[in-house]
């Protein structure tokens, strides 16, 4: 087996990010602050994880090409440039929310999560659409599909 089973493995600690990090957001809404600091721990966690293992996998694998053509390559590259471009803003945004919580500088602290939460939120969950996008529904080979379709480690067996 080779590398490919990593695209999964990233797509699925994505989508475990985006539901910690709504959990969290349910969790401080409703006052339960110990929750939420756990979640938002554990989102901050899952979320550094998928970038070392992100990294490693194009490392190991090189550049992996979009297959689909016409008005959906438009919108795979418009949904592309706009996580690319957020994606660099996340463990910035996230380190300055830790930094401001273990200074106790709460007002800081919810201003700063009403711009991190939509962002960081959107780029776990475009993480996904990408990796379906890419991998599933418009993979550059036919036989790249069938791979990732059939192998051991799929969304599902890992969630």
């Amino acid at each position: 087996m080779g590398y490919e089973w990593l695209a999964t493995f990233n797509a699925v600690l994505n989508g475990i990010a985006a539901v910690l990090l709504v959990a969290g957001w349910v969790l401080i809404a409703r006052g339960n602050w110990k929750a939420h600091r756990a979640v938002m721990i554990a989102a901050f966690s899952v979320s550094t994880i998928f970038l070392i293992s992100y990294l490693a996998y194009h490392y190991l694998v090189g550049h992996v090409s979009f297959g689909g053509q016409g008005l959906i390559r438009v919108v795979y590259l418009g949904i592309l440039v706009s996580h690319i471009i957020l994606a660099v803003a996340v463990p910035v945004l996230a380190v300055a929310m830790f930094v401001l919580a273990f200074r106790g500088r709460w007002h800081r602290h919810r201003q700063l999560g009403k711009v991190t939460l939509p962002i960081w939120l959107y780029v776990s969950v475009t993480g996904v659409i990408i990796y379906f996008m890419v991998y599933v529904f418009y993979p550059s080979r036919k036989d790249h599909a069938k791979t990732v379709l059939n192998q051991k480690c799929t969304c599902c067996s890992l969630a």
